[in-house]
Formats: C-alpha cells, sequence, structure tokens
C-alpha cells in the first residue's frame, strides 16, 4: 500500500509541475480574475456548474465568493446551479442536458460569468449551458483538460490542465485554481 501511496503522491505532483509550468497557465489564471472582478465591479454576478466531483469544485467557488476565502469581506456575487429540486425537475420535464442551461436562461444576464467545470471539456449539459450563456452576452471560463473540447471552443478563458489521465488529477488542479482566482479577484476588488 505504501508504493500506492508514493505512487499517487508523485503522479499529483507530476501533474501539478505540468500545470504550473504550462506558460497558459498563469495567463489564463490572470484573465480569468480579471473578467470575474470587471464582472463584478458592473453589478453582474459568477453561475457555476458541473457534474459529480466538477459540480462539488463548482459549489466550492461559489460559496467561497459569497462566504468568505481568507480574510473577512463583503460577499461578492456568486451561484452554483445545484438546487436538487430544479435538477429532478428539469431532467424530468426536459432531459438532463438541459439542467444548467435553463438556469442561465432563466437567471443570467449580460456581463454575467458562467464558470464550467467539466474535466473531459465534453459534458453535454456543461457545454449547452455554456452555448446558452454566450447568447445571452455573458463570459464563460471553462475549467477543463488540455486540448481541443466544446467547452474550451465556447470558452472566452480557458483554465485547462494538461492531463489526460484520470479526472481526479484535472480535478486537484482546478481546486487549486479557483483558490488562486479568488486570491487574485480579491485584491482586484480591494
Amino acid at each position: 500500500m505504501k508504493d500506492l501511496i508514493v505512487n499517487s503522491l508523485k503522479e499529483h505532483l507530476a501533474v501539478t509541475e505540468a500545470f504550473v509550468n504550462d506558460p497558459a497557465t498563469v495567463k489564463s489564471i490572470d484573465r480569468a480574475a480579471k473578467v470575474i472582478a470587471d464582472s463584478i465591479k458592473a453589478g453582474g454576478k459568477v453561475i457555476t456548474c458541473g457534474n459529480g466531483g466538477s459540480l462539488c469544485d463548482a459549489t466550492h467557488f461559489a460559496e467561497e465568493l459569497t462566504g468568505r476565502f481568507r480574510d473577512s469581506r463583503g460577499p461578492l456575487p456568486a451561484m452554483a446551479i445545484n438546487d436538487p429540486a430544479h435538477i429532478t425537475c428539469t431532467t424530468n420535464d426536459y432531459s438532463f442536458e438541459d439542467i444548467f442551461s435553463r438556469c442561465v436562461e432563466a437567471l443570467g444576464r449580460e456581463g454575467d460569468v458562467l464558470c464550467g467545470f467539466s474535466t473531459s471539456g465534453t459534458s453535454k449539459n456543461v457545454v449547452k449551458a455554456a452555448d446558452k450563456a454566450k447568447e445571452k452576452g455573458m463570459k464563460v471560463i471553462g475549467f477543463t483538460k488540455a486540448g481541443e473540447t466544446p467547452l474550451a471552443a465556447l470558452s472566452d478563458v480557458t483554465i485547462a490542465v494538461p492531463h489526460n489521465g484520470y479526472s481526479d488529477r484535472i480535478q486537484e488542479m482546478h481546486i487549486t485554481a479557483v483558490h488562486i482566482l479568488i486570491e487574485v479577484v480579491e485584491k482586484l476588488l480591494a
């Protein structure tokens, strides 16, 4: 078991190093922070979505903005599309592909930001939400893996992890990027 643990830690470190050493990483996080801060300054909000562990990351992002990150500050306007009643109603009446786009259509406004989390970049419901956000004049920040994906194609900013293995390693970098984004957004809004 010790070998399994050590190998897993080494794989995490290798993905982290690849993410840090990719020149696009810092540029993308910086651009994403500016997009979010500019939206909030103009009266906009952040809407987040994703599936499974990515929904957990999306929810964590929204709650850190509305709640508190490291230091006390006023709440920032953000929401995760994670209401079970909405999700089950929309799935039952329409389809699972519509769960995020219907909410974006209802609550998203021009100038808002959609942060879509999909480790594959192909999650149909996240891609459909990004498409709806673009229709509404929203900015889209895609959290995904490196490479050409439908989510990246619709994103104004893509935070892409250079890893084609299991999703957990990509999610580990996404949550790191989320924490850094919040830190930068707070500085930009201070």
